[in-house]
């Protein structure tokens, strides 16, 4: 408990009383560090994914007050797709809601991705760490699942070919098949626009912050200026790249679509028109399988990507096979003279040639790599010890510099503001807050030179 002073004012007894009521919450178990220096943020992206949750969670909240989860009764387009529309147009703000919560959806699919391969790069995992790489690993799943089922109540045509797949997929099981694909798609659209929208906003939330209260470390780190940074990009993005409303789904529009980035590997192995549930069902299982016994297979002493070749040349040939798999997801035949089927199509000679060379490069090349890496060290001389790398006269001219493009661009925000330039003025409220990100980091920074 914090030590309080004899005489208290009305808000340091308002600071007290709250300190002294959390003495026995969670949140006071854990132990919180706040950076006097920069640290990189690669050590803790966890939190990082945990702050894009929140973003996702406000911004989703205020979302589901303008939704519609319905089809029929809005004439020749289905109510869900309606409601994006207004919610996009007509809803005081809600084009900001929408556009942060689709890149932040986005933005912590590949910050929990992120999370897993610094983890598994640099052995932290070992550290007596299994529980929470499992529930981790887990939390990764359900995480695409939850994008997955988000973008899909929009009902444009990109959603609809998702549903598709997911549908066909869900149906391709064996045994259990008819009776999954009608537990979670149902009998028809209506049936699934109800079914996906309770497990985006309540059911699969849910199951996330249960694991997260495991996942949980005892130990975390908060820096604030680079979250302030992370937030602002999101938001500079999310002005650059707005994200459209779409066509509304109709089964005889002729037009094709991918889906989203983290789906397209998937979307890959299924137009290989091999059986469906091994491809886009058993080989991805296989995959979460593999990533979840890490811990009890790689049981060595050493954390150290460079003491580790094979399982760090696993690691790297992974992520070479996610971006192939990820690449032929996006490929579609140039040739529209072809039918649709067959501009689709997945080569699996040219697919599995692929996966095959890259496994043989990506283990070739790290090794060669780490090779390199041990002769360099046993014939590396000893190297004078470098100066800082600014000093105070040039931090001071930077952290001038920077206040008054902090100034300009609040000035610009409010300009984009009132004259209704609603992109420039997301765009400038996320300068904002990296630009505060940075000038807190130069601050630190200063405090580490001499005078």
């Amino acid at each position: 408990m914090a030590k309080a002073p004899q005489k208290r004012n009305l808000v340091s007894k308002l600071y007290y009383w709250l300190v002294d009521g959390l003495e026995r919450t969670v949140y006071c178990g854990v132990q919180y560090t706040f950076p006097k220096r920069f640290v990189n943020p690669l050590a803790y992206l966890g939190v990082l994914t945990g702050i894009v949750f929140l973003v996702l969670g406000v911004t989703g909240g205020l979302l589901m007050i303008y939704y519609q989860p319905t089809l029929a009764g809005c004439g020749s387009i289905t109510c869900a797709f309606s409601s994006i529309q207004r919610i996009n147009d007509s809803v005081p703000f809600g084009w900001l809601m929408r556009n942060i919560h689709y890149t932040a959806s986005n933005a912590m699919v590949l910050l929990a991705v992120l999370h897993m391969y610094y983890q598994y790069f640099s052995g932290r995992f070992k550290i007596k760490n299994e529980v929470l790489w499992v529930t981790g690993i887990i939390l990764g799943i359900i995480t695409g699942v939850e994008a997955f089922t988000g973008y899909d109540l929009l009902f444009n045509q990109r959603a609809g070919l998702a549903i598709e797949i997911g549908s066909s997929l869900a149906n391709a099981s064996p045994v259990i098949g008819g009776a999954l694909r009608l537990a979670t798609f149902g009998y028809g659209f209506t049936d699934f626009v109800l079914r996906l929208y309770s497990a985006h906003v309540f059911i699969l939330p849910m199951f996330m912050l249960i694991l997260v209260f495991i996942h949980f470390p005892r130990y975390m780190v908060f820096d604030l200026p680079v979250i302030s940074t992370v937030v602002g990009g999101l938001f500079a993005i999310a002005a650059i790249f707005p994200v459209a409303v779409g066509i509304p789904y109709s089964p005889s529009n002729p037009q094709l679509t991918i889906p989203e980035w983290y789906l397209t590997g998937i979307y890959a192995l299924l137009r290989t028109e091999f059986d469906k549930f091994v491809m886009g069902g058993l080989m991805p299982a296989l995959l979460f399988l593999m990533a979840l016994v890490v811990p009890f297979v790689d049981t060595s002493k050493k954390l150290s990507w460079k003491e580790r070749p094979f399982f760090t040349a696993l690691g790297i040939t992974s992520i070479a096979q996610i971006l192939i798999t990820t690449a032929w997801g996006f490929y579609i035949n140039p040739d529209t003279g072809l039918p649709t089927l067959e501009r689709l199509f997945v080569d699996p000679v040219l697919y599995f040639s692929s996966m095959l060379g890259v496994t043989i490069l990506s283990f070739v090349l790290t090794y060669a790599y780490l090779r390199y890496l041990k002769s360099k060290e046993r014939v590396r001389k000893a190297i004078a010890p470098q100066g800082t790398l600014l000093t105070r006269r040039w931090v001071f001219i930077i952290f001038v510099l920077l206040i008054l493009a902090q100034v300009m661009v609040n000035g610009l925000a409010a300009q984009a503001v009132a004259t209704g330039l609603r992109n420039m003025a997301l765009f400038d409220v996320g300068a904002i807050l990296i630009t505060f990100g940075v000038l807190a980091h130069l601050y630190r920074y200063s405090q580490t030179l001499p005078f």
